[in-house]
């Protein structure tokens, strides 16, 4: 009887491991054909603060987060970013929905929240580390944000040549705590700042109500 069970066992095996890497296969089919329920997309528009208030009211857009992108330093520090040593520039990391809000509409909200034809700097923010720029991460990124910069040139109401930077992303680092989410936790000096940078009276110039 055991050598029955053996031999048993011993036919078996192979089915069961079939079976196993065919459920192994179906599994993974199934899941390449869902659709991504998250993305991520980083934008560099001056202050990371405004930035992050600007992407998070976007349905679909599910976090944001201030950090650093485009430097060469590991793990910069605000400090070493803002003394404009490494490279980098602020930007924010926005993690989102793709079947809610398309890359596409997160492209054109940055264009709407900064002034691209600044070169040096942002509104009363000067310098490389507060550059405009769009780090894509991949073909479709790259194409999207493209197509996007090129669609405002035809207009043909630019008042200057577009001066932000479409990059790949190379690596993003989050900064330091106190940097996230300072335009909900510290409401008072967020806006004291904003008013006194001349950013929504650039914005408007630009772009209107």
């Amino acid at each position: 009887m055991p050598r029955l069970n053996s031999f048993r066992s011993e036919l078996l095996l192979p089915k069961v491991g079939t079976l196993l890497a065919g459920a192994w296969l179906l599994a993974t089919a199934v899941a390449s054909a869902e659709p991504k329920t998250q993305a991520r997309a980083t934008f560099a528009g001056g202050c990371f603060w405004s930035m992050e208030a600007a992407f998070d009211k976007v349905k679909g857009v599910l976090s944001t987060t201030s950090g650093f992108a485009g430097g060469n330093e590991r793990n910069p520090t605000y400090e070493q970013v803002a003394s404009g040593r490494t490279g980098h520039a602020e930007a924010v990391q926005v993690v989102f929905d793709p079947a809610k809000v398309p890359y596409a509409k997160l492209v054109e909200v940055f264009w709407k929240n900064v002034d691209p034809f600044d070169a040096g700097g942002q509104f009363c923010d000067r310098g490389r580390s507060y550059r405009t720029a769009i780090f894509y991460e991949g073909e479709a990124q790259k194409q999207a944000a493209q197509a996007s910069k090129e669609s405002l040139e035809r207009q043909g109401r630019l008042p200057a040549p577009i001066a932000t930077e479409i990059v790949t992303l190379e690596a993003f680092y989050p900064a330091e705590a106190e940097h996230q989410d300072f335009y909900k936790r510290q409401i008072r000096r967020y806006w004291t700042y904003r008013a006194g940078c001349g950013r929504e009276t650039r914005l408007r110039e630009i772009w209107g109500e």
